[in-house]
């Protein structure tokens, strides 16, 4: 049995605040799943973060506050957050008398990076980077991408299917492709968990439907499953090293970022050198590494 976690940087809205929308799945064999949680928790727990989710979006922003505060870097972690709570709280107070708009937005901030508020930016880079150097080694892993840049997307080529469901019909079939190749000595199987987003898991539910009946564009559907599991990615550390791979791979395409770019697609799915787990959906002149990586 092979999990394969799922999860998504961008929109795939047209035309969206993005040029790119990743989908991303990652699989681990079902019998290496405990060790690799386990080394994600020992990670957490060097930095202090206990069972926090990571989410690369927001861990790894600017925070202002921080660099108000005197010998930041000097103090303990326990003082930092007091110190980081204390202008947070003031910001609200005062927010909360000028503007209704910016005090919500102030306050889903502040929830979404307070648990990391602790690490300085350098810190929260170099923990995130320590993941990913992580589940780069774990030579089990295979990480199946549909990157798709959307000023190349024809909706009307692809009808009936959006620029979502497209990569979802994509990462299901490498992932079904590739527990059929593996399982040449035994019959293997699949199962998809998806983080929890209620925008596409009906929609998602239902194709996997459909797939299981008349298969995907590319291939039937023998090894996977069920239908997606959705699932909380605040209660599992698999589906938030999703979030790290899709990050990176976005990252690499919009900004040319490669740190953690080199060391995620190191897991990409290849067939004799060539990478087949993860395509760039773009024009034939693209020479990305993901692209040129195809030729091999």
């Amino acid at each position: 049995m092979y999990l394969c976690y799922m999860d998504e940087s961008g929109t795939p809205d047209l035309p969206g605040n993005t040029s790119h929308f990743i989908l991303v799945g990652l699989s681990i064999p079902v019998w290496h799943w405990k060790t690799c949680d386990r080394e994600i928790a020992q990670l957490k727990r060097e930095h202090s973060l206990g069972d926090e989710e990571i989410h690369c979006a927001w861990m790894l922003r600017r925070y202002l506050e921080q660099s108000k505060i005197k010998n930041f870097v000097k103090l303990k972690y326990d003082d930092r957050r007091a110190e980081v709570e204390k202008l947070r709280n003031a910001e609200l107070l005062r927010l909360q008398r000028t503007s209704a708009a910016r005090y919500r937005q102030a306050k889903k901030n502040y929830s979404k990076t307070g648990p990391y508020i602790h690490l300085t930016e350098n810190e929260r880079k170099k923990f995130i980077a320590k993941v990913a150097e992580t589940l780069s080694q774990w030579g089990f892993a295979r990480l199946f991408a549909e990157c798709i840049d959307k000023v190349h997307f024809d909706p009307r080529r692809h009808f009936p299917y959006n620029i979502g469901e497209m990569a979802f019909d994509q990462v299901v079939s490498r992932f079904e492709q590739y527990l059929q190749v593996t399982g040449t000595n035994q019959q293997n199987y699949g199962l998809l968990i998806h983080d929890n987003n209620q925008t596409v898991a009906k929609r998602h539910t239902d194709l996997m439907r459909g797939f299981h009946h008349r298969g995907t564009r590319w291939t039937t559907v023998e090894h996977i499953i069920e239908t997606p599991l959705f699932v909380d990615s605040q209660l599992t550390s698999m589906v938030q090293l999703a979030d790290i791979c899709s990050y990176a791979l976005r990252r690499y395409l919009e900004n040319g970022e490669q740190d953690l770019f080199q060391l995620v697609f190191k897991r990409a799915d290849r067939k004799d050198g060539a990478v087949v787990g993860v395509r760039h959906f773009t024009d034939y002149s693209c020479d990305c590494h993901i692209c040129t990586s195809h030729t091999k």
